[in-house]
């Protein structure tokens, strides 16, 4: 049986996340992706591998293959449900373990999460932080919920399962040598390529 550090991860590992990967998997989700990721993308160079953290069935994976045809992609995922549909795809590395016992060494030119840290337990974001600064040759994207101070939401009736706050600005904190390159905001009115409200950062080492 696998073990968990955080009630967080075991959530995310069952059957809630099970019925998130039925809710999520529709062509409109990929068009709104391949269009965010075009704005983020325009302002890097010299992608050619990319690891994702809590990257689901790979819709972000697939807008950023139709954008970066060349890149390697990898993914980190944790619901056995999702990576089989992962493993679907063909030509990710998928690593099917908790983000927080990630122990490969491999770097990537872009680390990604997007709607991931939101769910991470708040002692364990630090963790998260180093692996996605650490496994970075270059460049950190989070595209997560902001806010300016720590809150805690209800999410779907659970407690303790979604937290907003500054990520990319804690990260910049804990890293001096991280330059913030761009950021904006995905509006779910959007009238062509809608996101869940979104803020979204682009950052360089340096």
């Amino acid at each position: 049986m696998t073990s968990y550090k955080t009630e967080q991860e075991q959530f995310w590992s069952g059957t809630f996340e099970d019925d998130y990967v039925t809710r999520n998997c529709d062509e409109f989700s990929i068009a709104s992706n391949i269009a965010l990721f075009s704005k983020i993308l325009y302002r890097t160079e010299n992608i050619n591998s990319l690891l994702e953290i809590g990257a689901n069935i790979g819709l972000n994976l697939k807008a950023i293959k139709q954008l970066l045809p060349q890149v390697n992609l990898s993914a980190i995922e944790v619901n056995k449900k999702a990576v089989k549909e992962l493993e679907k795809m063909g030509g990710v590395t998928v690593y099917h373990q908790s983000i927080l016992n990630f122990q490969e060494t491999n770097k990537f030119d872009l680390t990604l999460s997007k709607g991931v840290l939101i769910h991470i337990n708040p002692d364990y974001l630090p963790q998260v932080y180093d692996l996605l600064y650490k496994r970075s040759n270059h460049y950190i994207c989070l595209a997560e919920y902001y806010n300016p101070s720590p809150v805690t939401v209800n999410y779907r009736g659970h407690e303790e399962r979604l937290f907003k706050r500054d990520f990319a600005g804690e990260m910049l904190d804990q890293f001096p040598d991280l330059y913030l390159i761009d950021y904006g905001f995905v509006y779910h009115r959007d009238r062509n390529f809608p996101q869940d409200d979104m803020t979204w950062f682009l950052l360089e080492k340096r």
